[in-house]
């Protein structure tokens, strides 16, 4: 996932989950380019190969969705950060804060929604920046987000498809909401969550979940 950097306008609007456009900001020029295409061939040479752009504009609108999702008020939940397949829950010390954690991953549905969304409420931390705490080979383009609690709530996302990593559009040092838009998870194929040790899974392998939505699991208060 690409270094969280300072959000441009649009950005402000998505952390914020104020508005939502139903497409991703990524997705508005190919879709406007295929549109652009599909009227080119209407106008300019036979209408029937005018199919190509609408299949086209079809799977372009799949891939890029941002649909609104109700996100449940549920105090310490952990949101699923992706639309997809629950394919492993484990225990782990790498890529965590505060020793072992448990690790969820989740197979991400290639034609779910576009835009990832934070597990948790809190600050956003510079995983670099910590002296202590952090696991062995926690990269530094890992979203780790703190709770008003003091819980900390690892995401990171694997096997980027065309080399595509996920963007986040967010910053050190701000806040995010439960079930908010983060990063643009592009074509990666999975998403982790890593959770304190103390906190409680509700999910199994096998059992599909969605993002913003579906509770994967709960924290403790320490």
């Amino acid at each position: 996932m690409d270094r969280p950097c300072s959000p441009g306008i649009e950005d402000t609007r998505i952390v914020h989950g104020k508005r939502n456009p139903f497409i991703a900001q990524e997705g508005f020029l190919p879709i406007a380019l295929v549109v652009a295409a599909g009227v080119a061939l209407v106008g300019y040479s036979n209408p029937w190969f005018a199919l190509v752009p609408v299949i086209l504009l079809v799977l372009l609108v799949l891939l890029f969705r941002d649909p609104i999702r109700d996100v449940p008020s549920v105090a310490l939940g952990v949101i699923s950060p992706a639309d997809g397949t629950v394919v492993a829950v484990e225990v782990t010390d790498i890529c965590v804060v505060q020793g072992e954690a448990h690790l969820v991953r989740i197979r991400v549905n290639s034609l779910g929604t576009y835009t990832a969304r934070s597990p948790v409420e809190g600050k956003v931390m510079d995983l670099q920046s910590a002296a202590e705490g952090v696991g062995p080979d926690c990269p530094a383009n890992a979203l780790w987000i703190q709770t008003d609690e003091g819980e900390n709530v690892v995401l990171q996302f694997q096997s980027y498809r065309f080399g595509l990593a996920p963007k986040s559009f967010i910053r050190f040092g701000e806040r995010i909401g439960q079930g908010h838009r983060c990063a643009y998870l592009r074509l990666a194929q999975y998403a982790e969550v890593y959770m304190p040790i103390n906190s409680k899974v509700l999910v199994t392998p096998g059992q599909q979940v969605v993002a913003g939505t579906d509770l994967i699991g709960t924290l403790t208060r320490s």
